[in-house]
């Protein structure tokens, strides 16, 4: 009986011993493991660092902050992955000391811990990394205003029968630009939808006057302080866009910038005119009077014309003509014509 007894404990007993030794294989293999993200946790936030540098330059080339708003985004972002770095590792320490003091206890893995951190700012740094990705298509407000008139056949600005400085327009529109080759963007196609406002400025004290199918220019009996007609149009612009531009290479992909690159744009646009007015001011016995006056005035209801800009980076001198006649007929051809500056506000 003593025998058998003794041949238990010493079965037992190689048990334990073996048991003893596959739990310290595998704390071996876990303190590997362990090792291993200290050395990776390192290497993603030293990448990550280096993303949000290069995001703070490009927005330093693209002017949208200044150097010392550059160099303090910098300095918050070493810092924060500094202590990242720091605070990732005490984490990773604690549980090597763990399994070297425990040699049968459980140690998760780390990534477990790095998601959770992760959760919380997935969708910012996705919107951070989309930010610098290739888009072939990109969108911008439109903005132009300058001088306005318009012309007969054979007539100059010369002899206009409008104020040169006093007639102007104004444009304001929402505009795509996409892209045309996959690997070079030296030309571009521009299109979109715009709200143009030409104004018109009659010399010699007129202003226009409906008469049926007629409209014409007559001369006001009293003193005009201000005569100015207005025609509202809802218009498509279309342009090929060419000029150089900026490449660069990121590990998102290549992406192209025009920031302070020459371009030219040419092109057209075609549209509804959606509403006339005539504006007048004037003193009658001694009292100012203001008339606004809508109408008709027998002008076209479709509009299309000619367009075409050259400028540097977001700035351009623009200009554009309707093809269109702006009444019509049975009154003469009249053509409005504008030349004046626009901006891309990217």
């Amino acid at each position: 009986m003593k025998t058998i007894t003794f041949y238990l404990a010493l079965l037992l007993c190689n048990i334990s011993l073996c048991n003893a030794q596959v739990v310290r294989v595998e704390n071996k293999s876990k303190l590997e493991i362990l090792e291993q993200q200290k050395k990776d946790i390192v290497t993603e936030e030293k990448e990550k660092l280096k993303e949000e540098v290069e995001a703070i330059n490009q927005k330093l080339d693209e002017k949208s902050i200044s150097f010392e708003e550059a160099d303090r985004l910098k300095e918050e972002a070493a810092k924060k992955h500094a202590l990242n770095i720091e605070n990732r590792l005490a984490i990773v320490d604690n549980k090597i000391a763990l399994l070297n003091r425990n040699e049968d206890v459980d140690v998760e893995d780390d990534k477990t811990f790095i998601v959770s951190i992760k959760s919380g700012k997935e969708e910012e740094e996705k919107k951070k990394r989309d930010y610098y990705l290739d888009k072939r298509t990109t969108s911008t407000i439109v903005v132009a205003a300058g001088f306005n008139n318009a012309l007969a056949d054979g007539q100059s600005l010369d002899d206009s029968d409008f104020k040169i400085g006093g007639s102007r327009f104004f444009e304001i529109g929402w505009s795509w630009k996409t892209r045309v080759f996959n690997n070079s963007n030296w030309l571009r196609f521009k299109y979109g939808v715009s709200f143009q406002f030409n104004g018109l400025k009659p010399t010699d004290n007129r202003y226009f006057v409906e008469d049926g199918n007629l409209t014409r220019l007559e001369e006001f009996d009293l003193d005009f302080d201000k005569s100015k007609f207005r025609m509202d149009n809802l218009v498509f612009p279309v342009h090929f866009e060419m000029g150089p531009s900026r490449r660069f290479e990121r590990e998102s992909g290549t992406t192209f910038s025009t920031y302070k690159k020459f371009k030219i744009g040419l092109g057209g646009y075609a549209g509804f005119n959606i509403g006339e007015r005539q504006k007048l001011k004037y003193k009658m016995d001694g009292d100012r009077v203001k008339e606004k006056l809508k109408s008709d005035y027998n002008t076209n209801d479709f509009i299309y014309g000619l367009s075409g800009y050259v400028g540097w980076g977001g700035t351009s001198l623009y200009v554009k003509y309707d093809l269109n006649p702006i009444f019509d007929d049975p009154n003469p051809d009249l053509n409005n014509i504008s030349l004046g500056l626009r901006f891309d506000l990217d």
